[in-house]
């Protein structure tokens, strides 16, 4: 009898065991069969590592920017368009991690859990996705960043589209160039650099800095400040652009004005500094809906009065992701909240497609955003110029990032007020020099295209 029993016990526990092994392998199989679906060694979807046959990837206008066709993908007529929407598409080999080759392969493949890929075997097709992107958007932007390298990205403040995103060194998946792992001109050319670059922002930052007395100086707009050409610390330097003379806040953002901003720097403390950088998204991992970015980093020194100083004015070891600091941008436009940049418009699931509800990146208080906008609507009326911007109705701050040893970079963050255009923008062009230059005038350029066609 006790045999028995024995045996009874062992053989329950072998069938528990079992059941468990095959609810361990359905739910493996629920959550993870997408993945193995559109591993490399599937060879209904890939051929020597590379995609050959997968969904359409089409833009916001219904442009096909990838298609299989006859076991090949085939990409954009235009080369220009290619090169331009080269970082957005991704390459078939997955090369450019962030591409949307890669983080969507799965819903390319026309996976489902039901059916598995039986669509894509019998058509050689898989589930399409609709991006937000306007490749023509992208072309211009591409076009107006003329020979230097960089990024530019334009969203929708309201919504979160991301209309036009571009990284720049690129090139054409139809002619890749035979030295293209080996030649400078190319260095960096898979790394999608609005989504994964960092960058040393220069008097964008100020925006940030400005925030932070907004909130922590009570008589920030009624005070004034003297700039003589340089601040001195007490334990160094900060040279300005410029000598101003007596100006008020709104004056100092401006002309930019680095003696009034390491003055408010160092007044307010990195504490105070970093609490507000970091309420607003830095030194955290963020998310670009299924698009990791590459963190912010804002670190100011306590014990440095200089460094402090620079580091308020976008040098020091200050360093922006471009998508972050266009959510930034956004929740100032769109009264302290600040959606996350998403590229997808439609994306397939179970044969039918759905699309997508905004998500927060950055908050931020609505009086600050307030104050932040006429500041930044002041710097477009006051100094740049509306004819910098026609029929924008701009609000900006141009950047001059310092690199060592190189050129400047040129820096130009931005949005546009009118309820018809209600869209945020940053450029960021390497080398380039003066803020006001070639970042200034690219942002023009991509607005202007959709305004004329997204306007009214």
């Amino acid at each position: 009898m006790r045999k028995t029993v024995k045996r009874a016990a062992v053989l329950y526990i072998l069938i528990a065991l079992f059941m468990g092994g095959v609810i361990f392998l359905c739910a493996e199989f629920v959550l993870n069969g997408s993945e193995w679906a559109s591993n490399k060694r599937n060879l209904h979807i890939y051929s020597n590592g590379t995609i050959v046959n997968a969904g359409t990837i089409y833009d916001i206008n219904g442009k096909p920017l990838a298609k299989s066709e006859d076991g090949k993908r085939k990409f954009a007529n235009s080369a220009s368009v290619r090169k331009a929407v080269l970082h957005i598409v991704g390459d078939t080999s997955g090369v450019i991690s962030t591409g949307t080759h890669n983080l969507y392969r799965s819903t390319l493949s026309g996976y489902n859990f039901v059916q598995g890929i039986s669509s894509l075997k019998k058509s050689g097709k898989g589930n399409d996705i609709t991006l937000n992107i306007d490749s023509e958007a992208c072309r211009v932007a591409y076009r107006a960043l003329g020979e230097y390298n960089g990024t530019v990205a334009v969203c929708n403040y309201k919504t979160g589209q991301l209309l036009c995103s571009v990284s720049k060194p690129a090139y054409d998946v139809n002619d890749v160039p035979w030295d293209l792992r080996t030649n400078p001109d190319y260095e960096g050319v898979f790394l999608d650099k609005a989504v994964s670059g960092l960058y040393t922002p220069g008097s964008i930052m100020k925006i940030i800095t400005a925030a932070c007395a907004i909130e922590n100086i009570p008589d920030i707009f009624s005070r004034t400040f003297e700039c003589d050409g340089e601040y001195k610390t007490g334990d160094g330097i900060v040279i300005c652009n410029g000598e101003h003379g007596k100006i008020t806040f709104e004056q100092a953002m401006n002309e930019s004005c680095n003696c009034a901003f390491a003055e408010i720097s160092i007044e307010l403390g990195a504490g105070k500094l970093k609490a507000t950088a970091e309420s607003l998204g830095f030194n955290k991992q963020l998310y670009a809906k299924e698009v990791a970015l590459t963190k912010s980093r804002f670190n100011p020194p306590s014990s440095d009065k200089t460094e402090l100083g620079w580091a308020g004015i976008g040098q020091s070891t200050t360093y922006i992701n471009p998508t972050h600091f266009l959510a930034i941008m956004s929740a100032i436009a769109n009264g302290g909240t600040g959606q996350s940049p998403d590229r997808i418009r439609y994306l397939g699931s179970f044969g039918k497609f759905t699309g997508r509800l905004p998500e927060v990146m950055v908050k931020m208080n609505p009086e600050t955003a307030a104050k932040l906008r006429d500041m930044l609507r002041s710097n477009v009326v006051n100094k740049y110029g509306e004819g910098r911007f026609p029929g924008l109705e701009m609000c900006g701050k141009t950047g001059t990032a310092e690199i060592d040893g190189k050129k400047s970079n040129s820096v130009f963050a931005g949005f546009s007020l009118r309820s018809d255009l209600p869209l945020a923008v940053i450029v960021i062009a390497e080398n380039a020099g003066w803020g006001s230059g070639t970042a200034a005038s690219t942002a023009n350029e991509v607005m202007q295209y959709f305004s004329e066609n997204y306007g009214r």
